[in-house]
């Protein structure tokens, strides 16, 4: 499992003082309003930084760090991910999941067979779609409800599927 958790990735600077615009990767942007710092991954290093304010606008959270006052200091980190400590993230209920424990699992169908490994998640307005690189039949798209997704076990990571009629030609 992964230490860290992304919550979001700079997209550009917002006015000249050092805020930039945010694209959350969370489920939540208002999750923001919660957070003491973030870590921004400046491709060398992981750097702390203390959130000062959140605004938000549209789709986006607008944040202002301690210290970042100025449109040059923060400008060079556009397209950058934000992270937290996974100790940091929200309580999840039952049958949610941080994509970051997803990305990498086997996927198997409820006989035991091999079916491929989940490569990606994309998050639509009803409900998320597994992208499974599968062995047989390339890139396999399964949305994420109960009638697909049968178990998902963290600590073997391994996620049980049910490949429902036409979801595969």
């Amino acid at each position: 499992m992964e230490d860290l958790l992304k919550v979001g990735v700079i997209t550009t600077t917002h006015g000249v003082r050092g805020e930039v615009k945010v694209f959350p990767t969370t489920d939540d942007a208002e999750r923001f309003l919660e957070l003491e710092y973030v870590l921004l991954d400046t491709g060398k290093e992981l750097r702390r930084l203390v959130i000062s304010r959140v605004k938000f606008f549209k789709n986006l959270a607008i944040l202002k760090f301690e210290g970042v006052d100025n449109i040059n200091d923060i400008e060079k980190y556009k397209g950058c991910s934000l992270w937290i400590p996974r100790e940091e993230g929200q309580e999840l209920g039952e049958d949610e999941y941080y994509i970051a424990d997803l990305l990498g699992m086997k996927v198997v169908l409820e006989d035991g067979t091999e079916f491929g490994t989940l490569k990606n998640v994309m998050e639509t307005g009803a409900n998320d779609v597994y992208v499974i690189d599968s062995i047989e039949h390339g890139e396999v798209l399964l949305p994420a409800i109960h009638e697909c997704i049968r178990d998902v076990d963290l600590e073997t990571g391994t996620m049980t599927v049910h490949l429902m009629k036409g979801l595969i030609s």
